[in-house]
């Protein structure tokens, strides 16, 4: 039995979806465990070009049981979308179960997420707008609807009543906004839990069983370390815990049964919203990153912030969560750079620190030390092994390891699963 976890080593937008399709061939169960619809991954596979939000990758493998964990904030209607697309390519969702414990997005959830913001101003976070704030801060306040409460009129009847109330007087007297309709609501999520019930299941129980007939079990997570809610650049980050952590109180999973975790990083780093970025690369180079990488998010189609790799925040990632090993990502992006750059310390005053803080003032006084590096200049896309990359690229690939301290696994070199490069079998 392996329980591997798989987890954003960034900003989030790293290239997971690739990473946890390569690896269901060898898997049996594949688990998300939080986030919502703000998290998008792409995959590209035999099947087509598939753009998810909450269901996991591995859906695409015909023997795989795919959970949506209890710590995942769903939107019914989104869910929903994805199962008719999946349908549309004939493949099978009946091994996809949804939590009876997560948490649902309702109507009022991305008009206060956008409204909020709004009232942020200048000061603004950059979410989504898609509602998973709020989502969570019910969750957090003991008053949210679970997907359990859409099973039973009465139950889904006596909540939303109590909800629906006093968020139409937070709209109407703070926002002016004008109340939302009970009865559509309640009608609308009724019809969601008649189309989702087949799907909803106490998914404890699946993976403990999984558990104990000894099964390969890979957890999926969303967005990345550097946006969690506790250890990321904190208030710009996410409303769940991206990290290690979040996949323990995320599916129910015990600690002691995660043998395995793999950070997946792009080659260089991107940032989706507002926050601290310390390697953020200057308009022409992040440009040229942008439009080869293909930088727009899957979610919200907005143009990602590009720069060169941090392997300060990436080994700050590795330590908080054990991480056994790397992906690396769109190795291929950098293929025209003629010289390519890893931030190895950041300068604070007249000192070189080389760790982390979670102090949103000390993120905002530091300013990156590169260690530059020649590019290779040279295509990457269709090489299959290491010792095949231009000698440049093993050099940068090498120094990322040493610097970090943990070995690089999986390297992608192209979207595809053929396009990348396997160092270390996961399973």
């Amino acid at each position: 039995m392996t329980v591997q976890a798989v987890i954003g080593g960034q900003w989030g937008d790293e290239g997971k979806g690739k990473i946890v399709d390569l690896l269901t061939s060898r898997a049996e169960v594949v688990a998300r465990y939080q986030g919502g619809d703000n998290a998008g991954h792409t995959v590209v596979n035999p099947y087509g070009t598939f753009h998810m939000h909450l269901i996991p990758s591995g859906i695409f493998s015909s023997e795989v049981t795919c959970i949506i964990g209890n710590g995942v904030v769903v939107n019914p209607q989104r869910l929903i979308d994805e199962l008719v697309v999946l349908r549309q390519h004939k493949i099978s969702i009946e091994r996809l179960f949804i939590s009876e414990a997560a948490h649902v997005i309702l109507p009022f959830h991305p008009i206060l997420d956008q409204l909020e913001e709004e009232s942020r101003g200048n000061s603004s976070i950059g979410t989504t707008h898609r509602g998973i704030g709020p989502a969570y801060t019910d969750k957090a306040a003991r008053v949210g609807i679970r997907m359990v409460d859409l099973l039973d009129e009465e139950i889904l009847l006596s909540r939303l009543t109590q909800m629906v109330n006093a968020k139409n007087r937070l709209l109407t007297k703070v926002y002016n906004h004008p109340p939302l309709s009970l009865h559509e609501i309640y009608l609308k999520y009724l019809e969601y839990g008649r189309q989702l019930a087949p799907h909803i299941r106490d998914t404890r129980q699946i993976l403990m069983q999984a558990l104990r007939e000894d099964k390969r079990i890979l957890l999926e997570g969303a967005q990345g370390t550097m946006l969690d809610l506790d250890f990321g650049t904190y208030p710009y980050v996410t409303s769940s815990s991206p990290s290690i952590g979040g996949a323990c109180t995320g599916l129910g999973i015990p600690p002691a049964r995660i043998q395995r975790v793999m950070a997946v990083c792009k080659a260089y780093c991107t940032r989706v919203g507002a926050g601290p970025f310390p390697t953020e690369a200057e308009d022409e180079i992040a440009e040229g990153l942008r439009e080869r990488g293909h930088e727009f998010g899957t979610t919200t189609g907005r143009a990602r912030r590009c720069g060169w790799f941090d392997a300060v925040a990436a080994r700050y990632v590795v330590d908080l969560n054990g991480v056994n090993s790397l992906a690396i990502t769109k190795l291929d992006v950098l293929d025209e750079e003629p010289v390519v750059r890893i931030c190895t310390g950041y300068r604070l005053n007249d000192a070189v620190v080389d760790y982390v803080s979670t102090s949103q003032l000390l993120w905002e006084s530091l300013t990156p030390v590169y260690e530059d590096m020649p590019g290779w200049q040279s295509s990457t896309r269709q090489v299959r092994a290491f010792e095949d990359l231009p000698e440049q690229a093993q050099t940068f690939l090498r120094r990322i390891e040493e610097i970090v301290g943990t070995p690089i696994a999986i390297i992608s070199v192209g979207p595809k699963r053929e396009e990348s490069i396997i160092r270390q079998t996961v399973f």
